[in-house]
């Protein structure tokens, strides 16, 4: 198949064949950068201006034609088949076309390996303002189940194993604290990714007099990345995203793998709405939670996009290496699953009801309360260690009986210490349980509401990057 010379092709005697065009192109995938692509032109092209490197007719006829490429490529007019090799050779050919030579000057002063840095970074601030947001939305599901659910006691785990009575609430409100965590990183990445690299050029920077903190200012930077080469291979920016996506991704698996367990007819906990679940091709009672599943799935490919931008840039040497045309998959890749997993979560859950009646009933019949009663034993003198060994006896005991503590004797309870009396009953009671609880942070009805009222309060001046 016959195709366009490349823009590069001065230095080389043959053209490159069809078979290495191919294997090297990257429109395929880059060509979503159009946006940003352009938008970055358009800036440089006003700074050549404003510094007389082009003429301002020059400049004017570039900003328009660039403007009117953008049209044809969302009106879907313009060909980004393979042979355009990158989308940034595909936009300048075609201003070429559109304005005969005077396009070619609009690559006065930069690289590809600039220009691509440059996408790259205008793309992820997009990227952080959409999870975020998505990050708020799905906290503030959350808090509504906080509040909705407010009182509700459930069996605390550690191990997978039945642990201590927390109100629902205080669960729900641990994923709100991990994703303001994660919120959090992306702000930090965001820092770090908001600088120039544009004006570097190939790796050691320019002769023309360009104003590259002009450029940075026009496209919202908050300033430029002071090493030229450094500019045009540092890729920490995509490592510190998607290892923040992963993490992101990592706090769903777990809630997602709590709805998978909580909706089974063992835990009966938690009933997820028809629409978001499926059925069985071969057993028609089943109705299985596979959106949650789904999501916890899908964490596997965000971590396999992390591991594959730490492989592509491990030990490439100064500047930039064609390697890292690479790191645009696992970049993309990052960015769509991690928003498809958030925006669908924040879904499944207000269409997820939680059985309050299963709740009370599991707490009839077990052990939750057994720190409390340790820690009966510490007031009345008894050092932890020993207290703790007593209560594991008479929880063995009661195991043995086949009784929950509460359906023991205050004689049963004195064969293990002469320090308990009859006001040791009141403790065995789950809802006694979190209300004794003074700490901090705790799963007390107090606390709980504080962190209610703080995040209600939070969510809503909440401001976006």
């Amino acid at each position: 198949m016959p195709h366009s010379k490349p823009l590069w092709s001065g230095r080389f005697k043959e053209p490159l064949s069809e078979i290495a065009l191919k294997f090297s192109s990257s429109i395929d995938f880059d060509k979503q950068l159009y946006q940003e692509d352009i938008a970055g032109s358009i800036a440089h092209v006003e700074m050549l201006a404003a510094v007389k490197i082009i003429t301002a007719e020059e400049g004017r006829r570039i900003r328009k034609a660039l403007k009117e490429i953008t049209r044809e490529i969302e009106g879907g007019h313009l060909d980004l088949s393979w042979e355009k090799e990158d989308i940034h050779l595909a936009i300048e050919r075609r201003l070429t076309q559109k304005i005969g030579p005077v396009g070619g000057k609009l690559h006065t002063g930069r690289s590809r390996n600039d220009q691509i840095a440059l996408d790259e970074r205008l793309y992820l601030r997009t990227a952080i303002h959409e999870l975020q947001k998505l990050i708020v939305q799905l906290q503030r599901v959350l808090l509504y189940h906080a509040e909705k659910y407010f009182r509700v006691i459930v069996p605390g785990y550690t191990h997978l194993q039945r642990a201590q009575p927390v109100y629902l609430s205080h669960h729900f409100l641990a994923y709100v604290s991990m994703l303001e965590r994660d919120f959090e990183r992306l702000s930090d990445c965001r820092k770090r990714a908001n600088k120039l690299p544009l004006g570097a050029a190939a790796l050691a920077g320019t002769s023309f007099p360009i104003d590259r903190a002009m450029v940075a200012k026009k496209l919202g930077f908050d300033g430029i990345v002071e090493n030229s080469m450094d500019a045009v291979s540092d890729r920490d920016y995509l490592i510190e995203f998607i290892a923040a996506c992963s993490t992101i991704m990592i706090h769903l698996s777990r809630f997602a793998e709590e709805l998978v367990l909580w909706s089974s007819q063992e835990f009966s906990f938690a009933t997820i709405d028809d629409a978001y679940t499926t059925g069985s091709s071969i057993m028609p009672q089943k109705k299985n939670p596979d959106m949650a599943e789904l999501v916890r799935g899908k964490t596997g490919r965000v971590f396999g996009s992390l591991t594959a931008i730490l492989t592509i840039m491990k030990a490439l040497p100064l500047a930039y290496n064609r390697d890292m045309q690479e790191d645009k998959i696992p970049f993309f890749d990052a960015v769509t699953t991690t928003r498809e997993c958030l925006f669908i979560f924040s879904h499944i859950l207000v269409h997820t009801h939680f059985n309050k009646d299963r709740f009370e009933e599991e707490l009839k019949y077990d052990f939750l309360t057994a720190t409390d009663v340790a820690e009966y034993l510490v007031q009345k003198g008894i050092p932890f260690r020993e207290a703790h060994s007593i209560t594991g006896k008479i929880v063995a005991y009661a195991a043995d009986q086949k009784k929950s503590m509460s359906q023991l004797t205050l004689k049963d309870l004195k064969h293990y210490s002469k320090e308990f009396s009859d006001d040791v009953f009141d403790l065995l009671d789950p809802h006694t349980s979190v209300e004794r609880k003074k700490s901090a942070g705790s799963t007390s009805p107090n606390e709980v509401k504080k962190q209610i009222v703080h995040w209600t309060r939070a969510l809503k001046n909440k401001k976006l990057q």
